[in-house]
């Protein structure tokens, strides 16, 4: 069976209601118009379920921010964490990973990092822009933000790493 060239109608379709809910990135460019002949697109719809909130259920952790200090920190434990006072335990070196690669790598070492009692680690993502932009998304993943108190540049300048401040592991 031959495959047919293009779009099929419910792709123009689908297409048409995406692009109406986007903005134009570039001047002089239009939405796609549907064919007169095609009917309009069915509305999405969207399915919610209920979320019961449970008596003593534990709030999700506010998102981590670089640079801010944490509530549960006194002052003067983040002076001494954000200035490098504290003697960093562990480092994990990202030079040269891939994306994909220096998530895994990532992941594992805070797990191993928390599950060995470890508090401050150091992570070293180097000066290049999408390790370094793709850092604190990992650390707000739901499976690693529980771990972690607080993140922060060693230094105003050193953008290029990220110390970590693991939380206590209760007993």
């Amino acid at each position: 069976m031959a495959r047919r060239k293009g779009l099929t109608d419910e792709d123009l379709q689908l297409w048409a209601a995406y692009s109406r809910t986007l903005t134009r990135l570039m001047p002089g460019r239009a939405k796609l118009v549907l064919p007169p002949d095609l009917p309009p697109p069915a509305p999405a719809q969207t399915v919610t379920a209920p979320v019961a909130a449970r008596p003593g259920a534990a709030r999700p952790a506010a998102e981590l921010g670089l640079n801010t200090a944490p509530a549960g920190l006194d002052k003067a434990a983040w002076k001494n964490f954000r200035g490098g006072k504290t003697r960093t335990e562990a480092r994990l070196d990202l030079h040269g990973h891939t994306a994909v690669r220096a998530h895994h790598e990532v992941r594992h070492f805070l797990e191993a990092a928390y599950a060995g009692g470890l508090r401050h680690v150091e992570i070293i993502t180097g000066k290049g822009e999408i390790l370094a932009r793709e850092l604190p998304h990992w650390l707000n993943a739901p499976g690693l933000r529980p771990l972690i108190l607080a993140a922060a540049h060693p230094h105003a300048a050193n953008t290029g790493s990220v110390r970590i401040l693991l939380r206590r592991r209760r007993a």
